[in-house]
């Protein structure tokens, strides 16, 4: 189960809607028969790669699978079904899909086929790595990771706003990383007027995993000439904005464009709101990489389920940029709180990984 789940791992980022899954195949006497994991786009499915790969010598293994198999007809049939006719004798699975189409139904079948199955084997483990999927199906939001790179006193940027490089080379690889495994990266009106970024994984070789990049903008003001805008049909750019504002050009540029009510007296669109349409859009990671607007305002919704801080280990001073903007406490009880799970450097930096209440642990993910 401890390779099926690092095998689960890499499709983190690449297989939405659906989940990340690892299958690995023992025969009766402890050979490891094949390996497989969700492909591209989220089929085939791990179950099915693997039983393809071992062939016949599929009759009588185990199979060890990171979610409970699938039971219904999607685009393709059942996984729980290429199982039972391939003639496993016995099915592991490390947590049940909180999806209401199987949630134990897959299972359930299986039994009754006279296969013996086992469920809860790093059942925790496999939660934390497809927490973006079970939070899209049982909350109708994604996974939310908030990635900042500061100074040690929390800067981002000069009093002028000249923030190039907080971060050495190492860290700003390790962020390129999480635009990798995470399927949609989220940024403001003012990181796109700033900087005309391109949000997209430039690390060698790992092009095509560039997330769907989105834009909290109530105005609309992407310019027409900006980088998102000219590449908007190669790689997605959603824009969400103030109902009525007039985006044709972006439009016509192969921008979506989702009209969405703003979040009170701010103006900006409605943080709640946009992760709904991102999850019924099929949106299970979001990776949030704006500036301290942006923070501030998913730190108030209450929806960021993690923090990954690469801290610089240099100081600006009380007049540079704060990475969060104020959040207006009433008291201290108010304030958000985080774990820290893990802390490790990365060339001259150092980064922290912190767990938000709900989905906190304090032991490394197995797969890492």
């Amino acid at each position: 189960m401890r390779a099926a789940l690092a095998l689960a791992a890499r499709g983190l980022g690449r297989v939405w809607p659906n989940p990340a899954v690892g299958c690995v195949l023992v025969s009766a006497d402890g050979r490891v028969l094949s390996r497989g994991w969700t492909a591209p786009g989220g089929r085939p499915h791990a179950e099915r790669i693997a039983l393809e790969r071992a062939g016949d010598a599929a009759q009588g293994a185990v199979a060890y699978v990171t979610l409970e198999p699938c039971s219904h007809h999607g685009k393709e049939p059942p996984c729980a079904d290429a199982l039972i006719a391939a003639g496993v004798s016995r099915v592991v699975v490390a947590m049940e899909d909180p999806d209401t189409r199987v949630n134990g139904r897959g299972v359930q079948r299986l039994r009754e086929a006279g296969i013996r199955v086992d469920v809860g084997l790093f059942e925790d483990e496999a939660r934390d790595l497809n927490l973006g999927f079970v939070l899209n199906r049982t909350q109708g939001r994604p996974l939310v990771t908030l990635k900042i790179a500061s100074t040690l006193d929390g800067r981002v940027a000069l009093s002028s706003g000249v923030s190039k490089w907080i971060t050495g080379p190492q860290a700003r690889a390790a962020g390129q990383m999480l635009r990798a495994d995470h399927d949609a990266i989220a940024v403001g009106s003012g990181t796109v007027l700033a900087d005309d970024p391109a949000l997209t994984c430039r690390l060698p070789g790992l092009e095509d995993r560039s997330p769907v990049r989105v834009i909290l903008d109530s105005r609309a003001r992407l310019p027409a000439d900006s980088v998102l805008a000219r590449t908007a049909r190669d790689t997605p750019v959603w824009l969400y904005s103030a109902p009525g504002v007039g985006a044709g050009p972006l439009e016509a540029l192969g921008v979506r464009v989702v009209p969405t009510e703003p979040d009170g007296d701010s103006g900006r669109p409605c943080v709640r709101a946009v992760l709904a349409d991102l999850a019924r859009s099929g949106i299970t990671r979001l990776l949030v990489e704006g500036g301290p607007r942006l923070h501030a305002a998913f730190l108030e919704a209450g929806v960021v389920d993690r923090i990954v801080w690469f801290r610089s280990p240099s100081l600006v001073g009380g007049d540079g940029l704060s990475c969060v903007a104020p959040l207006a406490l009433a008291s201290l009880a108010g304030r958000p709180f985080f774990e820290l799970v893990r802390t490790h450097p990365v060339g001259t930096d150092r980064v922290e990984h912190y767990a938000g209440a709900r989905v906190s642990r304090r032991q490394p993910p197995l797969w890492e």
